[in-house]
């Protein structure tokens, strides 16, 4: 802390307390719009975490069905499979609004699995393992979307947090020491021109 370099006049006293006021205002919405940070940020960490659990469970079952499909008909005609396969999926991506910030909503409209392969020349895990992996496609936009939002959540939050600690630690106690020491310096040049109007009185009495 430190005091700042202003005269102490009241003029300067009263800008200073305004001042304050203001930063004292300012401090308590950044500590609500803190407060408000972690829980949006809490909240989706939770559900980021259920989200890779998901991606991870659904990525080793299509992985495990892609391997007996490999198993059963070789990897070549897996390929030749996959490579005949055409379907048409889109991500659509939106804006959210939230304390300020955009955070991108992600979204994926998939063209119906249906029936994709011949008769021959297939097994029945490659079709599990289609099915499987684009069944994943809505787990990973949902994925995609949280931790894009968990990474600017906590930015805004270490942001938000920087310019607290600024005022609270800083600006504020610069200001409230100037101020009591101007209030201190205006007291003490009232008391000394009381005593020099009473010195004055005194001597014009005699």
């Amino acid at each position: 802390m430190g005091k700042l370099d202003v005269a102490p006049t009241k003029s300067n006293l009263l800008e200073l307390k305004r001042q304050l006021a203001f930063a004292e205002e300012g401090y308590d919405l950044l500590e609500q719009k803190r407060q408000i940070l972690i829980f949006e940020l809490m909240s989706r960490l939770k559900r980021t975490r259920d989200a890779q659990r998901a991606v991870t469970e659904g990525l080793e079952r299509a992985f495990d069905a892609l391997r007996e499909a490999r198993l059963d008909i070789g990897s070549g005609e897996v390929d030749k499979a996959a490579l005949a396969v055409k379907m048409d999926h889109s991500v659509e991506i939106s804006q959210q609004r939230l304390m300020g910030m955009n955070i991108p909503g992600v979204k994926v409209r998939m063209e119906p699995v249906g029936t994709r392969f011949g008769v021959g020349g297939t097994s029945a895990n490659t079709d599990a393992a289609m099915s499987y992996f684009v069944e994943l496609l809505p787990l990973l936009a949902e994925l995609a979307e949280l931790e894009n939002a968990v990474l600017r959540l906590a930015k805004e939050l270490r942001k938000t947090q920087r310019r607290c600690n600024a005022l609270s630690k800083i600006f504020m106690p610069d200001y409230r020491e100037t101020i009591d020491y101007i209030t201190g310096s205006l007291e003490e040049r009232e008391r000394e021109s009381v005593v020099i109007l009473k010195m004055v009185r005194d001597r014009l009495a005699i």
